[in-house]
């Protein structure tokens, strides 16, 4: 793999982790469990393959009208899931970020989340990101807010200063996005960041997508023309 072509940030739709439980006749939560057990594997391809970006949509605002006990059961996995993985961030140098409105995050799920992120702010080697409570209108209407707020005169407002805004200000944008499950749209993630992402769906189920699946979408990528409105360069 030509290390060049490499996208700096990957962002991935973790799907599929309730029907995986489901079609084995096993309960949702076994599903979420080998969701994470994944997310860990992925997480460390991508930091072995020296990717400066990973963002895993693992809780959409939207996901909060599911069935109490299901998201106590996930706020619960990923309350555990952060404390066992702190010390592997420290470690391996990779910095932890939440993007997403955190106001219904219980306080101490917030106070850990704050904890790891300050951490590990001076981390270098991954930034791993994880949507959390996450949905890219909502992070638009708070980034409009927030104009409002700040009172920016309207000649200053660009497409740079509303980036600024967003909850993954000074983060490039994704070049690959992946979703995983069959589903073919973006769910409400990073709609403003994707304007000229590539997309890799595959009908794989997310508790089933290995490295090699990740290594076959990077190489799709990398067969890939990015022309970002310009022309197709052999019509030059």
């Amino acid at each position: 793999m030509q290390k060049r072509t490499i996208p700096r940030h990957i962002g991935i739709i973790m799907d599929g982790n309730g029907r995986w439980a489901e079609m084995r006749g096993l309960p949702r939560l076994e599903g979420h469990k080998r969701g994470v057990a994944r997310a860990r594997e992925i997480i460390e391809t991508a930091y072995r393959m020296g990717i400066e970006v990973l963002t895993l949509y693992a809780f959409s605002i939207e996901n909060w009208r599911r069935p109490n006990d299901e998201i106590s059961i996930i706020m619960g996995l990923l309350e555990d899931t952060l404390k066992g993985e702190f010390n592997v961030f420290i470690e391996k140098g990779i910095r932890f970020r939440v993007i997403g409105n955190r106001e219904r995050l219980s306080g101490e799920l917030r106070k850990l989340i704050e904890l790891i992120e300050r951490s590990t702010e001076s981390n270098s080697k991954l930034t791993l990101q994880c949507a959390i409570s996450y949905g890219g209108r909502d992070e638009l209407i708070r980034a409009i807010k927030k104009l409002i707020n700040f009172k920016i005169p309207v000649h200053e407002i660009t497409e740079d200063c509303i980036s600024k805004l967003l909850d993954t200000a000074g983060i490039p944008d994704p070049e690959l996005l992946i979703r995983t499950s069959g589903e073919q749209r973006l769910s409400n993630f990073l709609l403003w960041q994707s304007a000229y992402s590539e997309f890799y769906f595959t009908p794989t189920l997310w508790p089933d997508f290995t490295k090699e699946e990740l290594l076959e979408a990077i190489y799709d990528y990398q067969s890939r023309e990015r022309r970002f409105g310009n022309v197709c360069s052999q019509s030059r």
